[in-house]
């Protein structure tokens, strides 16, 4: 058995990706089953188990039960799991959990920095590990692994408070289990540009199940903005945001703002109010959104996972992409030092892009 562990719609969505290309080879310990009609082999999808640990906002539980329905249609099984209901949830969840961790040949994580999943990693010793997108924090696992660095997010500043140093040692034996070794494979399954250490295989995303099952999409005339959580994660100042972003929708027609699931409403009704635009909240990641459409002809982002994943999720299209730098005086004091280059790296890699200026 196959045994996924999410918590978000991107990551479920990167689950399904994963599944859909080894289609044509065994996942572990399943034969490949008979030819089908479409000539390529094919495995027995009821290997793979997702289990959702569902996050407690709105929003991205919505999406995430939309996403559960079209892991279902494919013929995966899906569990919900309310593993953040109370306090003594997380135990609960762990214990439940267990028998179905000591089954699995192979464990598939979307958040190698979630506490929960680095809970649950150190129950399993020598099984195969793949790690699939949760956006662009991939590569700063990928990078931290390779220079063997403690697993600390990007736009974090790295404190040590007691939560810290009691999960020390849950952190440091999570991390063993994503190291490769004599009795255990690692794979990151990524549309991330990333250099992988020694021992870790890294299998390209290219949204090949997105493009087969959604769209093409119907295109607008105008452009559409997708929205970012920077400001929620303490690194943007959100007057300068809020500037931005006005300025993006004035400069290119920009009639409609995708909002990121983690967006705050109060911020939410200020761009409507200040900016004139339409506030979409989407109710599927917005790879799926923009391949169904309607999308704008030109799609405007900051520096955020979409910049990699839309390219190839539009791939054919005619639909052009095009980020937007983050300018260091936007930068709010909270930010972490490795802020600002980690964004223009994330700007400087995507391909098939239009790199924009930030706005005066």
């Amino acid at each position: 058995m196959n045994l996924a562990f999410v918590e978000s719609p991107v990551q479920l969505l990167n689950v399904l990706e994963w599944a859909h290309s080894r289609r044509g080879a065994p996942l572990a310990g399943v034969p490949a089953q008979p030819t089908g009609p479409a000539g390529s082999a094919r495995v027995a999808v009821a290997d793979l188990t997702v289990v959702v640990l569902s996050p407690t906002d709105p929003m991205s539980r919505g999406q995430l039960r939309r996403m559960a329905e079209l892991a279902r249609d494919e013929g995966f099984t899906v569990r919900w799991q309310e593993a953040r209901g109370g306090r003594g949830a997380p135990l609960r969840t762990v214990r439940e959990l267990g028998p179905m961790l000591r089954r699995a040949e192979r464990i598939v994580i979307g958040d190698p920095f979630s506490r929960y999943v680095q809970l649950l990693l150190t129950l399993v010793r020598s099984k195969d590990v793949t790690v699939v997108d949760d956006g662009t924090a991939t590569m700063e696992f990928v990078a931290q692994l390779a220079r063997g660095e403690k697993l600390v997010r990007w736009h974090r500043r790295g404190r040590r408070g007691p939560r810290e140093l009691l999960l020390a040692p849950v952190t440091f034996l999570a991390r063993r289990r994503l190291t490769p070794s004599r009795v255990r494979e690692v794979e990151v399954f990524t549309s991330m540009p990333v250099e992988p250490p020694p021992g870790v295989t890294v299998t390209a995303n290219s949204f090949a199940w997105t493009r087969s099952r959604f769209g093409p999409p119907r295109i607008t005339r105008g452009a559409d903005l997708v929205g970012t959580s920077l400001v929620e994660t303490g690194v943007v100042d959100p007057d300068q945001y809020v500037e931005a972003v006005a300025a993006l929708a004035r400069a290119h027609g920009a009639t409609r703002y995708f909002a990121h699931r983690r967006e705050s409403s109060e911020k939410l009704h200020r761009l409507a109010v200040e900016t004139g635009l339409e506030i979409v909240r989407p109710d599927l990641p917005l790879e799926l959104i923009a391949r169904r459409g309607p999308i704008g002809r030109t799609v405007l982002s900051f520096p955020s996972t979409v910049v990699h994943t839309l390219p190839l999720a539009l791939a054919g299209t005619g639909i052009k992409v095009a980020v937007c730098d983050i300018a260091p005086e936007w930068l709010r004091d909270t930010a972490s030092p490795r802020a600002q280059g980690f964004l223009a790296g994330v700007t400087g890699t995507a391909r098939d892009v239009q790199r924009l200026p930030a706005p005066a």
